[in-house]
Formats: structure tokens, sequence, C-alpha cells
């Protein structure tokens, strides 16, 4: 139990500091002992083509993946007592047992002064080999491991490092339009208070950022004309958010007071013409206010037919609900996705998973206590999601928080790409 906790301990501490201590085998490096002793960590004898080079007596088998120009393909050179031999006196086929238990055989043939595999090697190039060879009678067998991308966590650590995972299968994927733009008052929401008949204003009872209610008395005005006072009541509901005169004053044209119900509001947005055709009336937005935790779901409440001449956009407006904590205020900037559609896709990945391998989008699957690359083809993407065309299968468990520790460990330890 002490032994666990120290390690799973050491991890977290290691991890915080961009390291980690995953066990990583690099491409080309074997992680147990093959048939010639070779232990973990320890390079192997290469031969004129700086392969592998396997050893059986007076024959020698130098095992090389060329990738040149070309999809990554086995080429094989035999040797008699150091010196070349005729491929066409060599048969050799190999099996590959990735991470999982998939396994891939190759068949060879002759070619100029190799033997060619018959297929693609697929990345990653990481997988427990065997290799069987015949030449004038003979056989010959070798078997080890070339593992690249590939490191074992216990569940301990994993759990202590925050590493989550996730199965690859189908998702929906939302297409979004994010925009920018600013939360207004409503044209209902905002009301000018005006005396009805001109005259000195005698009584104002409400000042500025007060709230009030509707048929709430906020100012008495006496009439030039009949020398009578009247009230003026609150036409809306809302808060003072302009006062414009004093009592003793002379009421007429302008607003005695300006009202703006805090939740009348609705966003405003600008969109180019080519935005415009992908938005429609009643679509789902998610509004962000700048500082908020969450994003506020409303619709699309109306586009306004006319384009602005300044700026050729055309404007829409998103109700925004009411009671919403105050997050929103007039004249207050904000973002907002617009969902202009959604495609169901047979395999993805959350977006989140996806890192980089040698320049490559991959991710990273777990088999067990073990984490290996897989080099992705990506389709169509979404901040939560990602479509994937190749590179891995429905079902396979796959790490979506805490990606980055794996890749980032196998960039410490110099992972390589020899075979």
């Amino acid at each position: 139990m002490t032994q666990t906790y120290t390690q799973t301990r050491r991890f977290v501490l290691l991890a915080a500091a961009g390291l980690s201590v995953m066990s990583l085998v690099a491409c080309g490096k074997p992680a147990t002992k093959d048939e010639h002793g070779e232990g973990a960590g320890e390079d192997f004898e290469r031969g004129p083509h700086k392969g592998r080079l396997l050893r059986k007596g007076e024959f020698s088998l130098e095992v090389t993946i060329f990738e040149s120009g070309v999809e990554p393909e086995f080429r094989f050179y035999p040797y008699w007592q150091e010196k070349p031999l005729d491929p066409k006196s060599v048969t050799v086929t190999t099996k590959l047992t990735r991470l999982g238990g998939k396994v891939d055989r190759f068949a060879f043939a002759a070619q100029d002064d190799y033997l060619r595999g018959q297929g693609v090697v697929e990345e990653p190039h990481s997988f427990d080999v065997r290799i069987d060879a015949s030449h004038r009678g003979q056989a010959y067998a070798w078997t080890y491991a070339s593992y690249e991308g590939r490191t074992t966590i216990t569940p301990q650590a994993a759990t202590a490092a925050g590493l989550t995972v996730a199965a690859v299968g189908p998702a929906t994927l939302l297409e979004r339009l994010d925009l920018a733009g600013r939360v207004e008052t409503k044209p209902e929401g905002r009301s000018e208070v005006r005396a009805w008949y001109p005259g000195r204003i005698m009584a104002m009872t409400v000042e500025l950022g007060q709230s009030v209610r509707k048929g709430q008395v906020i100012a008495r005005v006496e009439s030039s004309e009949s020398l009578q006072t009247y009230a003026i009541p609150a036409p809306i509901s809302g808060t003072v958010i302009e006062k414009n005169a004093n009592v003793g004053g002379v009421a007429y044209d302008s607003p005695l007071y300006v009202i703006a119900d805090p939740n009348a509001l609705h966003a405003e947005f600008f969109l180019f013409p080519r935005d415009a055709e992908k938005v429609r009336v009643g679509q789902t937005v998610e509004v962000r206010a700048p500082g908020a935790a969450t994003p506020v779901v409303a619709k699309v409440e109306a586009i306004l037919p006319s384009i602005d001449e300044a700026t050729q956009t055309v404007m829409a407006h998103v109700h925004l609900p009411g009671s919403n904590g105050g997050i929103f205020r007039s004249g207050l900037g904000i973002e907002g996705s617009f969902l202009t559609g959604e495609q169901s896709v047979p395999v993805a990945v959350r977006t989140e998973a996806i890192q980089t391998f040698r320049d490559r989008p991959v991710v990273y699957t777990q088999v067990g206590d073990t984490y290996e690359v897989r080099m992705i083809e990506v389709g169509r993407q979404t901040p939560e999601w990602t479509e994937v065309l190749s590179g891995i299968e429905p079902g396979d468990t796959y790490v979506v928080k805490g990606a980055f520790l794996i890749r980032a460990d196998i960039e410490k330890s110099g992972a390589s790409h020899d075979h």
C-alpha cells in the first residue's frame, strides 16, 4: 500500500511540473526481453540500411520500414555470412500484434536487392513483431517488441492525475455561427415620461436609479392654462435611468424622466449577408456575457429587413429571458453562438481530446493500464466534437481529459521512429 501511494503521489507532483513517471518505450526500443536478451531501453544492432539486424547463425535479416515518398512499407534485406543474398532465395512472413489484439500479417516479394512487404504498415508503428523466414530449407524465427507513443499508468496514478476516458462512437455535430453583439433595452421596455400639459413642476417624487412600478405617481405639474395640479404616473415598471428636470422648472416637450425595464432586454447582433442566410427566426442562440460561468440559451426573435449602409450588415434581435441574475445590462458587449444546423456522424471524439504527435492530429487510446497514440484523420469539427474519418474504431476507449500529460511525457522522452 505504501509503495502504491508513493508512486501515485510522485506521478501527480511530476505531472504538475509538465513531467510524469510514465514508462514510455520509443519505437524500436524493446519493452521486454526478446530471444536475443535485449532489455528495456537497450538499443539494437543495425545493418547497412540502418534497420534492425536480426541474426541466426550465418543467416541475418535487416528489417526496415521505408516511407520516403511512399506509404510506409516493410523492406527486408537478407544476408549470409555478412554478404547480401539474392532475395529470391528467401521467403519471409511477418505478424504484427497491436495493442488491443489486432493482428496485421504481411507476405513479401523479391524486388531488386530486398524483400518488399505487400501492404502498408499503418501508424502508429507500435507492435509486437514475429518474423518467420526460410533459406535453403532452413527455418528462422524472431520475436521482439517495437513500440512508439506507448506508456503504462496505474489506475491509482491515472485517477490522481485527473485522466478521464470515453468510448469512440456516434455524435451530433452542432453547426455554430459565432458573433459579437450588444445588449439593448427593447422599445416597449423604455418610456419617456412627459407632462401632459405645459406648466410649472410642483413635485418630482423619485430619483435617478430608483425602481418604480406602473401607475406610481412620480411627478406633479401645475397646468399653465387651468392652474390645476395633476399627477403623472409611471407608464411602466422599471428603473429611472434619466432625470431631466427639477421642482420649480417648467415642463414642456422634454421628458421629465426616462424609465427602463431591466428585464425587457434583447441582444442585437450584426450579420454580414453571407451569414444572414444561415440565421432564421426561432433558432437557438447561446449568449455569453463577460465573466458569466455558463451561457444563456435564447431564441432569435426578429431579423430586420434593412441593411445598414455604413456597415452593410443586417441586425438580428435575440430575446433575453428576464430574471437572469443581472448578468445582462443595456449596452453590455456580449458573444453569441447561433446554432444554424446539426449533422450526425458515425465516429467522433471529443475535440478537447485531440493532441498532436509529429505534427499530426492524434488521440490516446486506453487498453487496461496501457495508453498509446492513434493518428487520426479528422473531418468536420465543432468546439465539442470532431468527426473521425480513420485511425480509430467505434468502441475504442480514448483519453478525454489529461491527454496533454501523455503527450508531454512522449515528447519529453524523445519518442523515436526507428525500426
